[in-house]
């Protein structure tokens, strides 16, 4: 059979990108598929340099528009939505779905994806994590460890440009990183006060892909913490500043976008991929790309959407949908945080605007399974950062009016601090999604119907992730003024995994070791679909490494006649 391509990649995001760059760099000639619009790195980022007194309405939402175009896209708890990234988010208004229970769809509407609009931080998993499910019962084992992705983690890492601090620690695993970010005043008293009390704690700055010195085309971070509007400098690491102007250099590359995908063709014989059938999304006209092989990078809730719709004669079910697990164990991380006033330093100040925070290693469980006193399994990292008031942090308080009011807003407040908890949340079977026997979007396709929610496990989870917060607050000098769950809705927090996961057993597993799916071994899924656990850390390290020794063993099937 002669193909249009010798690989299709379906989405442009992180590992999509890195999935295309790999694949051409091997001399595949690849095709990408991009649902959402084009988009020109540096070109394309029309409010980069937009001052706010001179963005629309003052940076200001129209709340009616809001309302009906984006209810979900803007109800993210950490500021991710803003005015001047509006047009990357998908409206809402247009891309419906179906809510058993409430969940958050975080999508993306433009070539890149969401590698435009992450919050860059990148961890290495260590065996604490992957033999997580193996110890404690809750899901399935993971097919491979640490060892067997380590490598790859190295690569990755060389490659995308990471910064920060190495702690030497086994379930902290060190990463090749450029020189950290300078952690502030009030956050140096943290680290120091909390590892007096907690030896087995630390503060650390947080290892970000925002470069701290120069890399190849790549300038370094300057410092404006505007990253999600697109940065010209490339400082930090997405598919338009790296992956995809590398895979292009090739000449093996062709990218089109505005194409949905409606399914995955595959042999009626044999069960194998053998092209993509895609809606143009203006048009609505169909048509079927082929190729040798598939490598599937929709971001998760869509890649498990596109697998359930290539159903066929081998795949009844959805593609690598065997045992019925295919949509099943979707998991993320839950969020619980703490903020407060830590007094003094008040004749110390912060440099430019850091595109980064600190973290606190994991420091629960970590023999992997629970130790005394502790009424969870698994455990959570804790986030944060700190920064000065402001005068629109302290425009209603005290009693001064006129001259004395104007002076006061004009200096600096204290020093606000927060920790945040990244709290794991279990693989379980009845969280899953799956394909609407009744709704229907658009171009005709089923939506996706979500069935998730928290569990005990995740609340307890979640209430010593607060209890913890305020101690090492207080113990660090700081009031604390408040706390609570700010990512408690499932899918907010944009760690989605699961639904597609790896495995040795095709009747409990969608994928194998090297993500091929089962039945089907010329189709890839490296995504956030393929994980087997949510893990403690940050997982798109973890998505970039999976897919690049992937890629690496894909070419390698082909040139040995097996694919």
């Amino acid at each position: 059979m002669s193909y249009d391509f010798d690989a299709i990649v379906i989405g442009s995001g992180i590992t999509g990108g890195m999935a295309a760059k790999e694949l051409t760099q091997r001399g595949l000639k690849v095709l990408i598929l991009e649902r959402g619009r084009p988009l020109e790195h540096q070109k394309g980022y029309t409010t980069e340099f937009v001052t706010p007194w001179d963005a629309p309405n003052r940076g200001q939402f129209d709340r009616d528009e809001i309302a009906r175009d984006y209810p979900i896209q803007s109800n993210q708890p950490h500021g991710q939505f803003k005015w001047d990234n509006k047009h990357y988010w998908v409206k809402d208004s247009e891309q419906p779905y179906v809510q058993a229970k409430p969940y958050s769809w975080i999508r993306a509407n433009v070539l890149g994806g969401r590698s435009l609009l992450w919050g860059r931080q990148v961890y290495r998993w260590s065996d604490l994590d992957f033999e997580a499910n193996k110890r404690d019962g809750h899901g399935s084992d993971w097919p491979i460890r640490y060892k067997d992705i380590a490598p790859y983690y190295t690569r990755v890492e060389k490659y995308i440009g990471a910064s920060g601090e190495n702690l030497g620690l086994p379930h902290f695993p060190d990463m090749e990183l450029q020189p950290p970010m300078e952690m502030t005043a009030p956050e140096k008293v943290m680290r120091e006060k909390i590892h007096a009390k907690w030896p087995e704690r630390y503060l650390t700055i947080g290892r970000t892909v925002n470069l701290t010195e120069k890399k190849n085309d790549r300038g370094p971070c300057n410092y404006r913490n505007i990253c999600q509007r697109g940065c010209s400098f490339g400082a930090y690491f997405s598919s338009l500043s790296a992956t995809l102007p590398d895979a292009q250099k090739t000449g093996r590359l062709t990218v089109k976008t505005n194409m949905v995908v409606a399914r995955i063709v595959t042999d009626d014989k044999t069960g194998r991929a053998t092209g993509v059938e895609t809606i143009d999304a203006a048009t609505g006209k169909r048509k079927t790309y082929t190729s040798r092989i598939v490598f599937l990078n929709a971001g998760t809730e869509a890649s498990v959407q596109i697998l359930l719709q290539s159903a066929g004669k081998q795949h009844p079910n959805g593609l690598g949908n065997k045992g019925d697990v295919l949509g099943r164990y979707i998991c993320d991380h839950d969020a619980a945080s703490v903020f407060g006033v830590m007094p003094g330093l008040e004749d110390r100040y912060f440099y430019g605007r850091r595109a980064n925070g600190i973290y606190v290693p994991r420091f629960r469980n970590l023999k992997g399974v629970r130790e005394e006193g502790v009424e969870f399994d698994r455990g959570y990292v804790m986030q944060g950062g700190s920064a000065r008031m402001g005068w629109t942090d302290m425009a209603g308080d005290g009693d001064d009016f006129g001259a004395d009011y104007k002076r006061r807003l004009a200096k600096p407040g204290p020093w606000l601090v927060y920790l945040g908890g990244a709290v794991e949340t279990l693989p379980r079977a009845e969280n899953r999604i799956t394909l609407d026997p009744v709704a229907r979007d658009r171009y005709g396709l089923p939506q996706l119907r979500f069935d998730v929610a928290r569990g005990d496990n995740e609340n307890k989870m979640a209430d010593d992730a607060i209890r913890e917060g305020t101690a090492m607050l207080e113990a660090s000098g700081a009031k604390v003024l408040g706390s609570g769950r700010f990512g408690n809705l499932p899918g907010v927090t944009v760690h989605v995994q699961g639904g597609a996961r790896m495995g040795n057993d095709p009747m409990t597993s969608v994928l194998n070791a090297h993500n091929q799916v089962h039945g089907a071994p010329n189709v890839f899924v490296t995504d956030g679909s393929a994980m087997v656990s949510a893990g403690s850390v940050n997982p798109s390290l973890t998505f970039l490494a999976l897919t690049m020794r992937a890629a690496e063993y894909a070419v390698a099937q082909i040139k040995a006649g097996k694919l």
